[in-house]
């Protein structure tokens, strides 16, 4: 009798605490798929980039999860540095789907929008929320990031 296969574990974190776990079920993949979470709070369509699908892609749904992670960190660390960002600060991620030697694989740039402020400051806090964001950080050294700050 087959053995089920046993699940796979790619550990690079030990947690002390989880503090939440996103959960989400999707059927068909990116092509005429649909993705829902387990509270419902999330439920679409999905579809391959550049398609006229109705529904959103997978690089959509990354981008604006690290640009929302991107900024609360950013905000996180001007509160520990005791810096008062602009009201109207924000960050829009911009995610690339691309090929190289056969593999598809991701890119990215941030571009950290912290209008007024002096730019080594505000260069200051970017490169601080790098290092804090989780999406950052579960990205680093695996793509391509440039972090753009306009001030």
């Amino acid at each position: 009798m087959p053995q089920p296969e046993q699940a796979r574990e790619f550990v690079t974190t030990h947690f002390d605490k989880v503090l939440y776990t996103a959960k989400a079920h999707t059927t068909g993949g990116r092509d005429n798929g649909v993705s829902r979470t387990d509270d419902r709070r999330l439920d679409l369509k999905l579809s391959s980039p550049g398609t006229s699908g109705s529904g959103t892609n997978p690089e959509q749904l990354f981008a604006v999860g690290w640009s929302a992670c991107f900024l609360s960190a950013t905000k996180l660390v001007a509160g520990k540095k005791k810096v008062t960002l602009p009201t109207d600060v924000a960050v829009d991620a911009e995610v690339d789907l691309g090929i190289t030697h056969g593999v598809h694989g991701l890119a990215a740039r941030l571009n950290v929008t912290l209008p007024g402020m002096d730019r080594e400051t505000a260069q200051t806090l970017a490169d601080a929320a790098h290092h804090v964001c989780p999406y950052s950080r579960a990205t680093h050294g695996n793509i391509n990031v440039t972090t753009n700050v306009v001030v």
